[in-house]
C-alpha cells in the first residue's frame, strides 16, 4: 500500500481518487491535479518535519512549505476581527503578482508551532514535480548579480510601484528585508508580509538598501543606480512618482537594446449550450498577425452581457471604438510616448467606448436587466513593456518559465469584498452571486466606471492569455497552462494549435458558455549596451522652473476627446509653436505689470529705462531685485498655497485648514472656450501638525468599489475652485515648510456616517 504521504486526492467530488504526488491527472478519471504548495507563517523553527502529515491533509516539504493533499476541500478560515494582520494581505489582493494571498488557517495543538499558523498560497517556490522536491526562489540580493541590467533595473521598477501601497497598509518593511524579497524569474515577489514598526521606514531607507546592490550592479547602469541611491538617501527625491518617473527612463534606454517579435491569434466559439455567440474579439477569429511587419499589434477580449437582447451588439460596438480610439495612440514612437498619460488614454478608449454602449441603451429605453454591457479586456505590447486595460471578469493571464500569472482582479462580489479586507477569497467565492459583476461596459455614466489599468515590463519572452469566462471559469487556465501554453515557449507547438485547444478545453470540461481567446505570443532578442546610462533626477518641486519653450509637444488626439497624448520631443521646438493656454493668463498680468513699470519709470525725473533680467522680476542696477508679491493671479510652480478652511478635494476626499500645498503645474481645461484652468498640487504639510503625512486611510466609497488605490500625493482643483476656497499663498520671504518633509499629510475622508 502506498503511503498515505505519498497521496493526492483528486479534487472532482464524484472520485476523490488517491494518486501519487508526481503525478499531474487523476488516474481514475483524468481530472487535473493541483498542487496546491503553501508557505506557513511562524514563529517558531518550522512547522513541523519533512514527511509529517498536519490536519490531516497538509504534507511538510520542508521547514514552512506545505503541500495540500485534499485541494478539493476549503481550508479552514479564521474570524477575521480577531485576526487583524490577515487584512493587508486581503486589501493588497490587487497586487497579488508580488504579495501572496491567504488560503487559510491551519490550527496545530502540539509540535513545535503550536496554535494558529497562516498559510499564503503560491509562495515564490522552484518546484520539481517529479520528487517531488520544492526550493525558495533566490533572494534579490542573491541573484542580482547574474541578472541582466534591463532585470536589474525591472526590479527596482517593480519595488518602487509596490511602496506606496505597502507603505499604506504599514507593511513597507517587506521590501527592505532581503529574506522575505524573492525574484521569480523576472518578477519580484514576496514570502510574507512584515509589519512596520512604531516608526515606518521612509523611501531614504529605500535608497540605503539599494546602495548596498550598486557593487554588484552591471556596468550600464552602475552610475544609474548609485545615483537614484544616493538621491533617495538625501531626500532630492521624496515621493514614488519621481521615483518611478527616473526609472522609466533609464528602462526607456535600455529597451533600446531589446527587440521584440509579436504573434497575436484568436478565437471565439459559440459553444455547445449557446445559440448565439455574444462575444467578440480583435483580430477578428482566427486571424494571425505578427510585428513586424505589421507596426501595431493589439488584443482584445469582450463578452456580451444581455442575451437576445443585445449582448452581441455591446460587445461588437466595444471593439469598434476601442479599436478607433487606440489606433492614433499606436502610431507614436514608443520612445516619444509617456506611459502615465498613455494609461489615461487606454482608460479614455474605454469611456468612450462604455458611453456609446450606454447611450445606444438610453436610446432604446432599456433599464435595468434588459441593458446590454460587455466585459473587456485588452493587451497593447509597446517595446519592452505590456499594457492591460480590463473591465469586468474577462481575464488576461501571464505565462512565462517560471508559472502562470492571473493579472486582472475580476469586478464582481467576491473580490470585491476580498479588496475591502471582509472575506478571504477561497472563501467569498463560494457565497452566493460571488460572480455578479459590480461592474461592466454600457450599464451607466462613464463617470462611475473604474477600470483597471496597468503596464508589465517584459524582458523574457512571456505569452499573455487574454480569455472570456468560458474558459477561465472552474480554473481551466491554472490546470492546462503547463501542459498546453507552456509548450509554446519552449518551441514545442504553436500559438494558432494552442488556441484551438484551449477552446477545445472550454467547450468539453466547462461548455456552459461561449467561449473566446487571445495569445499574445512575447519573444525577446536582448544585448547588454555599451553605453553608460545616467539618470537625470528631476530637481524637487519647490525648486522647479518652467521653461516655457520646452514645454510644445507633439499630441495625438484620442478621438473625439480633448484629451492629448503628450510625447517627448524629438528635436528642438519649432519657433511657431502656440504657447499652452494655462500660461496666457498669468502671462498677461506679467505683460501688465511690466508694461506698467516701463510707463512709471519714464514719468520719473531720471529718465532712465529699467534693466529687465526675466519676464518675472524687475532689477534696478543699483540695487538688489525685489520680490514680487504672490498671488492667485500670478500663481506659478514651486510656490506654496494654504488652505484656511477646510476644503474638498478629489475623490470625495477633504483638506484640512492650515493645510499647505506646492504648486506642481497648472494645466488647461478641456473645454477650449473655457478661461479657466486646472492646478495640480503637492500635499505637503498641515500647520496643526507640521508632521509628514501618510496615506494609511483610503477612504471606502460606494457599493461599486474604485481600485483601492492609497490616497494620491496630489491633488487637482480648478483655479475657480481656489480663488472661491479663499486660500492664501506664502510669500517668498516667509518660511517654506514643503522643502522639509518626505511624505504628504494626512488627509481625512469626508464624514460617511449613517444619518
Amino acid at each position: 500500500m502506498e503511503n498515505d504521504a505519498a497521496t493526492l486526492y483528486c479534487p472532482n467530488e464524484n472520485c476523490q481518487a488517491a494518486n501519487p504526488l508526481t503525478h499531474k491527472f487523476c488516474q481514475r478519471c483524468s481530472t487535473p491535479l493541483p498542487k496546491n504548495y503553501l508557505w506557513a507563517v511562524v514563529d517558531g523553527p518550522s512547522v513541523g518535519s519533512p514527511g509529517q502529515i498536519l490536519a490531516d491533509r497538509y504534507l511538510v516539504l520542508d521547514k514552512f512549505v506545505l503541500l495540500d493533499t485534499k485541494p478539493g476541500l476549503l481550508a479552514l478560515t479564521p474570524e477575521l476581527d480577531n485576526f487583524q494582520p490577515l487584512k493587508a494581505y486581503l486589501r493588497l489582493i490587487p497586487y497579488r503578482l508580488h504579495v501572496p494571498q491567504v488560503y487559510g488557517v491551519l490550527f496545530v495543538a502540539d509540535g513545535p508551532s503550536p496554535g494558529e499558523i497562516l498559510l499564503l498560497e503560491k509562495p515564490p517556490l522552484l518546484v520539481d514535480d517529479t520528487i517531488p522536491q520544492v526550493h525558495l526562489c533566490s533572494e534579490l540580493t542573491t541573484a542580482w548579480r547574474d541578472a541582466t541590467s534591463m532585470r536589474q533595473l525591472n526590479w527596482l521598477w517593480q519595488i518602487a510601484h509596490l511602496w506606496q501601497p505597502l507603505a499604506s497598509e504599514g507593511v513597507a518593511s517587506s521590501l527592505l528585508d532581503s529574506y522575505v524579497l524573492r525574484v521569480e524569474g523576472s518578477l519580484v515577489r514576496l514570502l510574507d508580509l512584515r509589519f512596520d514598526t512604531a516608526t515606518s521606514p521612509e523611501l531614504p531607507q529605500l535608497g540605503e538598501f539599494w546602495q548596498q546592490l550598486v557593487s554588484n550592479t552591471k556596468p550600464a547602469i552602475t552610475q544609474f543606480v548609485a545615483q537614484v541611491s544616493l538621491s533617495l538617501i538625501q531626500g532630492e527625491m521624496n515621493s514614488t512618482d519621481q521615483l518611478i518617473t527616473v526609472l522609466d527612463q533609464g528602462l526607456a534606454q535600455l529597451g533600446r537594446s531589446q527587440t521584440p517579435t509579436i504573434k497575436i491569434i484568436t478565437k471565439t466559439d459559440t459553444g455547445p449550450s449557446r445559440q448565439r455567440n455574444e462575444d467578440a474579439c480583435s483580430p477578428s477569429s482566427g486571424t494571425l498577425i505578427s510585428k513586424p511587419p505589421q507596426p501595431t499589434a493589439l488584443a482584445i477580449v469582450c463578452d456580451g452581457i444581455g442575451g437576445h437582447e443585445g449582448g452581441n451588439v455591446a460587445s461588437n460596438l466595444a471593439i469598434e471604438t476601442i479599436q478607433q480610439q487606440v489606433q492614433q495612440l499606436t502610431k507614436v514612437p514608443y520612445d516619444h510616448i509617456d506611459p502615465s498619460l498613455l494609461l489615461d488614454d487606454l482608460e479614455k478608449a474605454v469611456a468612450i467606448a462604455n458611453d456609446k454602449i450606454s447611450q445606444r441603451n438610453d436610446s432604446e429605453n432599456r433599464q435595468g436587466r434588459q441593458r446590454m454591457g460587455t466585459t473587456l479586456v485588452m493587451a497593447l505590447p509597446v517595446a519592452h513593456e505590456m499594457y492591460i486595460t480590463h473591465v469586468g471578469d474577462s481575464r488576461a493571464y501571464w505565462i512565462t518559465r517560471h508559472g502562470c500569472y492571473q493579472v486582472t482582479l475580476d469586478d464582481d462580489v467576491a473580490s470585491r469584498e476580498v479588496r475591502l479586507g471582509y472575506a478571504i477569497y477561497r472563501e467569498a467565492v463560494q457565497q452566493s452571486a460571488a460572480g455578479s459583476l459590480v461592474q461592466a461596459l454600457g450599464m451607466g455614466s462613464s463617470t462611475s466606471l473604474h477600470p483597471t489599468s496597468g503596464r508589465f515590463m517584459l524582458d523574457e519572452d512571456a505569452v499573455f492569455l487574454l480569455t472570456s469566462d468560458g474558459l477561465s471559469d472552474f480554473d481551466r487556465v491554472e490546470e492546462y497552462w503547463e501542459t498546453e501554453i507552456l509548450p509554446i515557449l519552449v518551441g514545442e507547438t504553436n500559438i494558432v494549435n494552442v488556441a484551438d485547444r484551449l477552446v477545445e478545453i472550454a467547450n468539453t470540461k466547462n461548455g456552459h458558455d461561449n467561449v473566446t481567446v487571445a495569445l499574445v505570443h512575447y519573444q525577446v532578442q536582448y544585448w547588454e549596451p555599451e553605453i553608460t546610462i545616467k539618470a537625470v533626477i528631476p530637481e524637487s518641486y519647490s525648486a522647479k522652473t518652467v521653461d516655457l519653450t520646452s514645454r510644445t509637444t507633439d499630441t495625438t488626439l484620442l478621438g473625439s476627446s480633448n484629451h492629448k497624448t503628450q510625447v517627448i520631443p524629438e528635436t528642438e521646438p519649432v519657433k511657431t509653436s502656440s504657447l499652452p493656454l494655462q500660461w496666457i493668463v498669468p502671462l498677461i498680468f506679467v505683460v501688465a505689470a511690466g508694461s506698467l513699470g516701463i510707463f512709471v519709470k519714464l514719468r520719473s525725473p531720471s529718465g532712465l529705462f529699467p534693466i529687465f533680467s526675466n519676464p518675472i522680476q524687475t532689477l534696478n542696477p543699483t540695487t538688489e531685485a525685489t520680490p514680487i508679491t504672490r498671488s492667485l493671479a500670478n500663481l506659478s510652480p514651486g510656490w506654496v498655497i494654504k488652505t484656511n478652511k477646510q476644503i474638498s478635494s478629489v475623490n470625495k476626499q477633504s483638506l484640512p485648514p492650515g493645510t499647505f500645498l506646492e504648486v506642481i503645474e497648472k494645466r488647461s481645461n478641456l473645454k477650449p472656450a473655457s478661461l479657466d484652468f486646472s492646478v495640480s498640487m503637492r500635499v505637503c504639510a498641515n500647520k496643526s501638525t507640521q508632521t509628514p503625512a501618510n496615506t494609511n486611510n483610503p477612504a471606502v466609497t460606494s457599493s461599486v468599489p474604485s481600485n483601492s488605490k492609497p490616497l494620491p500625493e496630489t491633488v487637482l482643483l480648478n483655479f475657480s475652485q481656489l480663488k472661491s476656497f479663499a486660500v492664501s499663498v506664502l510669500q517668498s520671504d516667509e518660511p517654506n515648510p514643503c522643502r522639509t518633509v518626505t511624505q504628504p499629510p494626512v488627509i481625512q475622508p469626508p464624514d460617511t456616517s449613517p444619518t
